[in-house]
Protein backbone atom coordinates (compact mmCIF):
# COMPACT_ATOMS: atom_id res chain seq x y z
CA UNK A 1 0.00 0.00 0.00
CA UNK A 2 1.35 3.45 -0.92
CA UNK A 3 2.04 6.12 1.72
CA UNK A 4 -0.86 8.24 0.43
CA UNK A 5 -3.24 5.26 0.68
CA UNK A 6 -2.03 4.48 4.19
CA UNK A 7 -2.61 8.08 5.27
CA UNK A 8 -6.11 8.10 3.80
CA UNK A 9 -6.92 4.91 5.67
CA UNK A 10 -5.56 6.38 8.91
CA UNK A 11 -7.65 9.52 8.46
CA UNK A 12 -10.79 7.47 7.92
CA UNK A 13 -10.11 5.42 11.03
CA UNK A 14 -9.34 8.56 13.05
CA UNK A 15 -12.64 10.17 12.06
CA UNK A 16 -14.59 7.01 12.85
CA UNK A 17 -12.91 6.65 16.25
CA UNK A 18 -13.49 10.33 17.09
CA UNK A 19 -17.20 9.99 16.32
CA UNK A 20 -17.37 6.76 18.29
CA UNK A 21 -15.73 8.42 21.31
CA UNK A 22 -18.19 11.32 21.13
CA UNK A 23 -21.19 8.99 21.03
CA UNK A 24 -19.86 6.87 23.88
CA UNK A 25 -19.32 9.97 26.03
CA UNK A 26 -22.97 10.96 25.60
CA UNK A 27 -24.05 7.68 27.17
CA UNK A 28 -21.83 8.45 30.18
CA UNK A 29 -23.13 11.99 30.63
CA UNK A 30 -25.14 12.91 33.72
CA UNK A 31 -28.18 15.17 33.63
CA UNK A 32 -26.38 18.25 35.00
CA UNK A 33 -23.25 17.87 32.85
CA UNK A 34 -22.21 19.26 29.48
CA UNK A 35 -19.04 18.45 27.59
CA UNK A 36 -16.88 19.23 24.56
CA UNK A 37 -14.44 16.91 22.80
CA UNK A 38 -11.90 18.42 20.40
CA UNK A 39 -9.18 16.88 18.26
CA UNK A 40 -5.93 18.22 16.84
CA UNK A 41 -4.10 15.82 14.53
CA UNK A 42 -1.69 15.78 11.62
CA UNK A 43 0.07 13.57 9.11
CA UNK A 44 3.17 15.59 8.28
CA UNK A 45 6.48 15.26 6.54
CA UNK A 46 9.33 17.42 7.83
CA UNK A 47 12.56 17.93 5.91
CA UNK A 48 15.28 20.09 7.46
CA UNK A 49 17.99 21.57 5.23
CA UNK A 50 21.38 23.03 6.05
CA UNK A 51 24.00 24.19 3.55
CA UNK A 52 21.71 22.98 0.74
CA UNK A 53 21.75 19.41 2.05
CA UNK A 54 19.17 17.30 3.84
CA UNK A 55 20.08 17.17 7.53
CA UNK A 56 16.94 15.54 8.92
CA UNK A 57 13.79 14.07 7.42
CA UNK A 58 10.82 12.03 8.51
CA UNK A 59 7.05 11.56 8.48
CA UNK A 60 4.92 11.69 11.61
CA UNK A 61 1.35 10.91 12.53
CA UNK A 62 0.27 12.64 15.72
CA UNK A 63 -2.86 13.74 17.51
CA UNK A 64 -4.30 14.92 20.81
CA UNK A 65 -7.78 15.02 22.33
CA UNK A 66 -9.10 17.61 24.74
CA UNK A 67 -12.13 16.83 26.90
CA UNK A 68 -13.87 19.74 28.63
CA UNK A 69 -16.49 19.07 31.32
CA UNK A 70 -18.99 21.73 32.42
CA UNK A 71 -21.26 21.51 35.45
CA UNK A 72 -23.12 24.19 37.43
CA UNK A 73 -21.28 27.05 35.64
CA UNK A 74 -17.90 25.49 36.36
CA UNK A 75 -15.52 23.84 33.89
CA UNK A 76 -12.16 22.14 33.50
CA UNK A 77 -10.37 20.18 30.79
CA UNK A 78 -7.86 17.41 30.18
CA UNK A 79 -5.68 16.86 27.10
CA UNK A 80 -4.09 13.55 26.18
CA UNK A 81 -2.65 11.76 23.12
CA UNK A 82 -4.96 10.34 20.48
CA UNK A 83 -3.99 7.23 18.49
CA UNK A 84 -7.15 6.74 16.45
CA UNK A 85 -7.53 3.26 17.97
CA UNK A 86 -10.71 2.79 20.02
CA UNK A 87 -9.22 0.24 22.39
CA UNK A 88 -6.40 2.63 23.28
CA UNK A 89 -8.23 5.95 23.30
CA UNK A 90 -11.47 5.08 25.13
CA UNK A 91 -9.77 4.17 28.45
CA UNK A 92 -7.95 7.54 28.35
CA UNK A 93 -11.24 9.35 27.78
CA UNK A 94 -12.87 7.50 30.66
CA UNK A 95 -9.98 8.33 32.98
CA UNK A 96 -10.09 12.02 31.97
CA UNK A 97 -13.84 12.16 32.60
CA UNK A 98 -13.45 10.59 36.05
CA UNK A 99 -10.71 13.07 36.99
CA UNK A 100 -12.73 16.06 35.76
CA UNK A 101 -15.75 14.95 37.78
CA UNK A 102 -13.57 15.15 40.87
CA UNK A 103 -12.08 18.52 39.93
CA UNK A 104 -14.95 20.59 38.54
CA UNK A 105 -17.05 20.86 41.76
CA UNK A 106 -14.04 22.34 43.56
CA UNK A 107 -13.63 25.22 41.09
CA UNK A 108 -15.19 28.70 41.34
CA UNK A 109 -18.27 29.62 39.33
CA UNK A 110 -17.57 31.21 35.94
CA UNK A 111 -20.41 33.69 35.30
CA UNK A 112 -19.57 34.01 31.60
CA UNK A 113 -19.14 30.33 30.81
CA UNK A 114 -20.81 29.56 27.50
CA UNK A 115 -22.47 26.16 27.32
CA UNK A 116 -22.77 24.10 24.13
CA UNK A 117 -25.88 24.84 22.12
CA UNK A 118 -27.27 24.22 18.67
CA UNK A 119 -26.86 21.21 16.42
CA UNK A 120 -24.65 22.54 13.62
CA UNK A 121 -22.64 19.95 11.71
CA UNK A 122 -20.00 20.23 9.01
CA UNK A 123 -17.48 18.09 7.19
CA UNK A 124 -14.86 19.90 5.12
CA UNK A 125 -12.07 17.97 3.39
CA UNK A 126 -9.63 20.12 1.41
CA UNK A 127 -7.35 18.09 -0.83
CA UNK A 128 -4.18 19.55 -2.28
CA UNK A 129 -1.47 18.73 -4.78
CA UNK A 130 1.69 18.31 -2.72
CA UNK A 131 5.11 16.93 -3.51
CA UNK A 132 5.49 13.21 -2.95
CA UNK A 133 7.47 12.44 0.19
CA UNK A 134 10.39 11.00 -1.76
CA UNK A 135 10.46 13.93 -4.20
CA UNK A 136 10.89 16.88 -1.80
CA UNK A 137 14.68 17.05 -1.71
CA UNK A 138 15.06 16.28 -5.42
CA UNK A 139 12.60 19.06 -6.26
CA UNK A 140 13.82 21.78 -3.88
CA UNK A 141 17.59 21.46 -3.90
CA UNK A 142 18.47 21.92 -7.61
CA UNK A 143 17.18 25.51 -7.42
CA UNK A 144 19.69 26.33 -4.63
CA UNK A 145 22.73 24.38 -5.79
CA UNK A 146 25.93 26.08 -4.64
CA UNK A 147 24.13 28.33 -2.13
CA UNK A 148 24.10 28.27 1.66
CA UNK A 149 20.43 27.29 1.87
CA UNK A 150 18.93 26.54 5.28
CA UNK A 151 15.31 25.90 6.15
CA UNK A 152 12.52 23.46 6.82
CA UNK A 153 9.81 22.01 4.61
CA UNK A 154 6.61 20.82 6.28
CA UNK A 155 3.77 19.29 4.32
CA UNK A 156 0.82 16.97 4.71
CA UNK A 157 -2.62 16.86 6.28
CA UNK A 158 -3.78 18.83 9.32
CA UNK A 159 -7.02 17.72 10.99
CA UNK A 160 -9.43 19.30 13.45
CA UNK A 161 -12.48 17.69 15.03
CA UNK A 162 -15.21 18.94 17.36
CA UNK A 163 -18.16 17.32 19.16
CA UNK A 164 -20.28 18.40 22.13
CA UNK A 165 -23.19 17.31 24.26
CA UNK A 166 -25.62 19.63 22.45
CA UNK A 167 -25.18 17.67 19.25
CA UNK A 168 -22.72 19.80 17.27
CA UNK A 169 -20.27 17.84 15.13
CA UNK A 170 -17.51 19.23 12.91
CA UNK A 171 -14.65 17.68 10.95
CA UNK A 172 -11.98 19.53 9.01
CA UNK A 173 -8.92 18.27 7.14
CA UNK A 174 -6.66 20.16 4.78
CA UNK A 175 -3.52 19.34 2.83
CA UNK A 176 -0.90 22.07 2.69
CA UNK A 177 2.82 22.71 2.62
CA UNK A 178 5.18 25.46 3.80
CA UNK A 179 8.85 26.02 3.07
CA UNK A 180 10.51 28.44 5.50
CA UNK A 181 14.04 29.15 4.32
CA UNK A 182 17.06 31.47 4.46
CA UNK A 183 19.93 32.08 2.04
CA UNK A 184 23.20 33.20 3.65
CA UNK A 185 26.16 35.21 2.41
CA UNK A 186 29.72 34.31 3.42
CA UNK A 187 29.58 36.91 6.23
CA UNK A 188 26.26 35.52 7.56
CA UNK A 189 23.91 38.12 6.09
CA UNK A 190 20.61 36.45 5.22
CA UNK A 191 17.67 36.61 2.86
CA UNK A 192 14.59 35.00 4.36
CA UNK A 193 11.60 33.69 2.45
CA UNK A 194 8.54 31.48 2.68
CA UNK A 195 6.75 29.54 -0.01
CA UNK A 196 3.48 27.86 0.88
CA UNK A 197 0.05 26.76 -0.27
CA UNK A 198 -1.93 23.64 -1.08
CA UNK A 199 -0.98 23.27 -4.76
CA UNK A 200 2.71 22.85 -5.61
CA UNK A 201 3.66 25.23 -8.42
CA UNK A 202 7.25 24.75 -9.45
CA UNK A 203 7.39 27.82 -11.68
CA UNK A 204 6.23 29.98 -8.77
CA UNK A 205 8.87 28.33 -6.54
CA UNK A 206 11.57 29.07 -9.12
CA UNK A 207 10.44 32.71 -9.37
CA UNK A 208 10.48 33.04 -5.58
CA UNK A 209 14.03 31.68 -5.40
CA UNK A 210 15.16 33.90 -8.26
CA UNK A 211 14.02 36.96 -6.35
CA UNK A 212 15.79 35.74 -3.20
CA UNK A 213 19.00 35.11 -5.16
CA UNK A 214 18.92 38.65 -6.52
CA UNK A 215 18.58 40.05 -3.01
CA UNK A 216 21.42 37.77 -1.88
CA UNK A 217 23.71 39.31 -4.50
CA UNK A 218 22.85 42.79 -3.22
CA UNK A 219 23.63 41.73 0.35
CA UNK A 220 27.26 41.12 -0.63
CA UNK A 221 27.79 44.89 -0.60
CA UNK A 222 28.76 46.75 2.57
CA UNK A 223 25.74 47.80 4.68
CA UNK A 224 24.76 51.46 4.48
CA UNK A 225 24.09 53.28 7.76
CA UNK A 226 20.82 55.23 7.57
CA UNK A 227 20.27 58.11 10.02
CA UNK A 228 17.05 58.11 11.97
CA UNK A 229 14.24 60.06 10.40
CA UNK A 230 11.31 59.58 8.05
CA UNK A 231 11.78 57.85 4.68
CA UNK A 232 9.53 56.69 1.90
CA UNK A 233 9.32 52.95 2.52
CA UNK A 234 8.12 49.84 0.76
CA UNK A 235 6.92 47.06 3.09
CA UNK A 236 7.09 43.71 1.31
CA UNK A 237 4.20 41.33 2.08
CA UNK A 238 6.18 39.57 4.83
CA UNK A 239 6.84 42.90 6.54
CA UNK A 240 3.25 44.13 6.24
CA UNK A 241 2.03 40.77 7.57
CA UNK A 242 3.94 41.40 10.80
CA UNK A 243 2.15 44.72 11.29
CA UNK A 244 -1.28 43.25 10.52
CA UNK A 245 -0.55 40.47 12.99
CA UNK A 246 -0.40 43.05 15.77
CA UNK A 247 -4.17 43.51 15.39
CA UNK A 248 -4.54 40.12 17.09
CA UNK A 249 -2.89 41.64 20.20
CA UNK A 250 -5.35 44.19 21.48
CA UNK A 251 -6.66 45.36 18.14
CA UNK A 252 -9.63 43.79 16.40
CA UNK A 253 -10.92 42.03 19.55
CA UNK A 254 -14.31 43.21 20.83
CA UNK A 255 -13.29 42.32 24.41
CA UNK A 256 -10.20 44.54 24.08
CA UNK A 257 -12.39 47.40 22.83
CA UNK A 258 -14.80 46.93 25.72
CA UNK A 259 -11.92 46.94 28.23
CA UNK A 260 -10.49 50.10 26.69
CA UNK A 261 -7.14 48.60 25.69
CA UNK A 262 -7.58 48.25 21.93
CA UNK A 263 -5.51 50.15 19.38
CA UNK A 264 -8.66 50.51 17.27
CA UNK A 265 -10.72 52.33 19.91
CA UNK A 266 -9.93 55.72 18.37
CA UNK A 267 -10.94 54.36 14.96
CA UNK A 268 -14.21 53.09 16.40
CA UNK A 269 -14.91 56.49 17.96
CA UNK A 270 -14.07 58.28 14.72
CA UNK A 271 -11.18 60.24 16.26
CA UNK A 272 -8.65 58.81 13.78
CA UNK A 273 -8.95 57.27 10.34
CA UNK A 274 -7.28 54.70 8.17
CA UNK A 275 -6.76 55.07 4.44
CA UNK A 276 -9.70 54.33 2.12
CA UNK A 277 -7.17 52.13 0.28
CA UNK A 278 -7.00 49.75 3.26
CA UNK A 279 -9.46 46.88 3.77
CA UNK A 280 -9.12 43.83 6.02
CA UNK A 281 -11.35 40.78 6.29
CA UNK A 282 -11.48 37.27 7.68
CA UNK A 283 -11.71 34.99 4.64
CA UNK A 284 -12.16 31.26 5.23
CA UNK A 285 -12.77 30.67 1.53
CA UNK A 286 -9.12 29.71 0.98
CA UNK A 287 -9.81 26.44 2.82
CA UNK A 288 -6.68 26.39 4.98
CA UNK A 289 -8.41 26.97 8.34
CA UNK A 290 -11.66 25.49 9.73
CA UNK A 291 -14.60 27.85 10.03
CA UNK A 292 -15.64 26.35 13.37
CA UNK A 293 -13.96 27.52 16.57
CA UNK A 294 -13.16 25.73 19.84
CA UNK A 295 -16.85 26.00 20.84
CA UNK A 296 -18.18 24.53 17.61
CA UNK A 297 -19.50 27.90 16.39
CA UNK A 298 -19.21 28.47 12.66
CA UNK A 299 -17.90 31.81 11.37
CA UNK A 300 -19.11 33.36 8.10
CA UNK A 301 -17.12 32.40 5.02
CA UNK A 302 -16.04 36.05 4.84
CA UNK A 303 -16.38 38.80 7.43
CA UNK A 304 -15.41 42.38 6.60
CA UNK A 305 -13.50 43.92 9.51
CA UNK A 306 -12.14 47.17 8.05
CA UNK A 307 -13.63 48.34 4.75
CA UNK A 308 -12.07 51.31 2.93
CA UNK A 309 -10.52 52.48 6.19
CA UNK A 310 -13.73 52.20 8.25
CA UNK A 311 -14.21 49.73 11.12
CA UNK A 312 -17.14 47.52 10.10
CA UNK A 313 -16.91 44.56 12.48
CA UNK A 314 -14.82 43.31 15.36
CA UNK A 315 -14.14 39.70 16.34
CA UNK A 316 -16.76 38.77 18.93
CA UNK A 317 -16.55 35.47 20.81
CA UNK A 318 -19.60 33.98 22.48
CA UNK A 319 -18.04 34.67 25.88
CA UNK A 320 -17.57 38.36 25.05
CA UNK A 321 -21.10 38.47 23.67
CA UNK A 322 -22.45 37.11 26.94
CA UNK A 323 -20.40 39.48 29.09
CA UNK A 324 -21.08 42.68 27.15
CA UNK A 325 -24.42 42.04 25.50
CA UNK A 326 -23.05 41.72 21.95
CA UNK A 327 -23.77 39.32 19.08
CA UNK A 328 -21.13 36.64 18.55
CA UNK A 329 -19.78 36.08 15.04
CA UNK A 330 -17.89 32.81 15.34
CA UNK A 331 -14.64 34.31 16.63
CA UNK A 332 -12.26 32.21 18.68
CA UNK A 333 -12.11 32.64 22.44
CA UNK A 334 -8.98 34.75 22.05
CA UNK A 335 -10.62 36.90 19.34
CA UNK A 336 -7.50 36.79 17.17
CA UNK A 337 -7.29 36.76 13.38
CA UNK A 338 -7.55 33.20 12.04
CA UNK A 339 -7.70 33.64 8.27
CA UNK A 340 -6.96 37.31 7.54
CA UNK A 341 -6.78 38.89 4.11
CA UNK A 342 -5.73 42.41 3.19
CA UNK A 343 -7.29 43.57 -0.08
CA UNK A 344 -4.81 44.40 -2.87
CA UNK A 345 -4.30 47.85 -4.32
CA UNK A 346 -3.25 49.14 -7.73
CA UNK A 347 0.56 49.21 -7.60
CA UNK A 348 2.02 46.83 -10.25
CA UNK A 349 4.78 44.56 -9.01
CA UNK A 350 7.16 45.76 -11.72
CA UNK A 351 6.66 49.37 -10.61
CA UNK A 352 7.52 48.94 -6.93
CA UNK A 353 11.11 50.24 -7.07
CA UNK A 354 10.28 52.99 -9.54
CA UNK A 355 7.41 54.18 -7.33
CA UNK A 356 9.59 53.98 -4.23
CA UNK A 357 12.22 56.07 -6.08
CA UNK A 358 14.45 56.89 -3.10
CA UNK A 359 13.94 55.30 0.30
CA UNK A 360 13.88 51.95 2.07
CA UNK A 361 12.82 48.52 0.82
CA UNK A 362 11.97 46.32 3.83
CA UNK A 363 11.66 42.59 3.23
CA UNK A 364 11.07 41.61 6.87
CA UNK A 365 10.37 43.05 10.31
CA UNK A 366 10.63 41.46 13.75
CA UNK A 367 10.38 42.08 17.51
CA UNK A 368 7.17 44.07 17.05
CA UNK A 369 5.30 45.42 20.04
CA UNK A 370 2.96 48.23 20.92
CA UNK A 371 4.86 51.35 21.98
CA UNK A 372 1.60 53.21 22.65
CA UNK A 373 -1.40 50.97 22.13
CA UNK A 374 -4.17 53.57 22.72
CA UNK A 375 -2.81 55.66 19.85
CA UNK A 376 -1.95 52.63 17.70
CA UNK A 377 1.83 53.08 17.75
CA UNK A 378 3.99 50.06 16.93
CA UNK A 379 7.73 49.62 17.38
CA UNK A 380 10.01 46.96 15.92
CA UNK A 381 13.20 46.24 13.99
CA UNK A 382 14.15 45.73 10.37
CA UNK A 383 15.41 42.24 9.58
CA UNK A 384 16.77 40.26 6.63
CA UNK A 385 17.42 41.77 3.22
CA UNK A 386 16.42 45.39 3.78
CA UNK A 387 17.85 47.87 1.29
CA UNK A 388 18.49 51.52 0.53
CA UNK A 389 17.01 52.47 -2.86
CA UNK A 390 17.97 55.45 -5.01
CA UNK A 391 16.17 56.47 -8.19
CA UNK A 392 14.43 53.12 -8.37
CA UNK A 393 17.55 50.99 -7.96
CA UNK A 394 18.67 48.84 -5.03
CA UNK A 395 21.92 50.49 -3.89
CA UNK A 396 23.02 48.67 -0.73
CA UNK A 397 21.75 46.72 2.27
CA UNK A 398 21.13 48.79 5.39
CA UNK A 399 22.24 48.40 8.96
CA UNK A 400 19.39 47.35 11.25
CA UNK A 401 16.94 50.11 12.16
CA UNK A 402 14.28 50.49 14.82
CA UNK A 403 10.99 51.98 13.72
CA UNK A 404 8.20 53.54 15.77
CA UNK A 405 5.13 54.33 13.73
CA UNK A 406 1.39 54.74 14.15
CA UNK A 407 -1.08 52.52 12.32
CA UNK A 408 -3.02 55.67 11.58
CA UNK A 409 -0.09 57.07 9.60
CA UNK A 410 1.35 54.04 7.82
CA UNK A 411 -2.08 52.56 7.02
CA UNK A 412 -3.76 55.96 6.98
CA UNK A 413 -2.66 59.31 5.58
CA UNK A 414 0.82 58.05 4.60
CA UNK A 415 -0.32 54.96 2.69
CA UNK A 416 0.44 55.69 -0.96
CA UNK A 417 -0.76 52.37 -2.39
CA UNK A 418 -0.85 48.60 -2.01
CA UNK A 419 0.40 46.18 -4.64
CA UNK A 420 -2.12 44.71 -7.05
CA UNK A 421 -1.01 41.19 -6.15
CA UNK A 422 -1.10 39.38 -2.80
CA UNK A 423 1.26 36.83 -1.28
CA UNK A 424 0.35 34.05 1.12
CA UNK A 425 2.47 34.32 4.27
CA UNK A 426 1.99 31.07 6.21
CA UNK A 427 2.00 30.34 9.90
CA UNK A 428 5.09 28.12 10.14
CA UNK A 429 5.10 27.24 13.85
CA UNK A 430 5.35 23.58 14.85
CA UNK A 431 5.91 23.70 18.60
CA UNK A 432 3.25 21.16 19.63
CA UNK A 433 1.62 20.69 16.23
CA UNK A 434 1.89 22.12 12.75
CA UNK A 435 0.19 25.51 12.60
CA UNK A 436 -2.74 26.21 10.32
CA UNK A 437 -3.31 29.05 7.90
CA UNK A 438 -1.56 32.37 7.43
CA UNK A 439 -2.36 35.72 5.88
CA UNK A 440 -3.05 36.87 2.31
CA UNK A 441 -1.42 40.26 2.02
CA UNK A 442 -0.04 42.68 -0.60
CA UNK A 443 2.99 44.93 -0.23
CA UNK A 444 2.56 48.56 0.89
CA UNK A 445 4.21 51.78 -0.26
CA UNK A 446 4.30 54.35 2.55
CA UNK A 447 5.38 57.99 2.66
CA UNK A 448 7.55 59.07 5.55
CA UNK A 449 7.80 55.89 7.66
CA UNK A 450 9.42 56.81 10.98
CA UNK A 451 12.76 55.34 12.12
CA UNK A 452 13.99 56.21 15.59
CA UNK A 453 17.29 54.39 16.00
Amino acid sequence: MSLAAQQTKQQTQLEQTFNQLAEALLTELRADEQLKLTLQAEQSQFVRFNAAQVRQTGCITDGSLTLTLMQNQRNAYRSFPCTGDWETDWPQVQQALAELRQEVPELPVDPYLVLPQGNATSRDIQTGQLLAADAVAATLLPEVAGLDFTGIYAGGSVIRGYADSAGQRHWFATESFALDYSLFTSDNQAVKGTFAGNQWDHSAYSAKLADSKLQLQRLAQSPKPVPRGQYRTYLAPSALAEIIGMLSWGGISEAALQRGDSALAVLQRGEKQLSPRFSLSENFGHGLVPRFNESGEVAPVELSLIAAGQLKNTLVSSRTAKEYGKVANGASGGEYLRSPEVAPGQLPADQILASLDTGLYLSNLHYLNWSDRPSGRITGMTRYACFWVEQGELVAPIENLRFDESLYRCLGEALIDLTETQEFIPEVGSYSNRSLGGIWVPGALIEGFTYTL
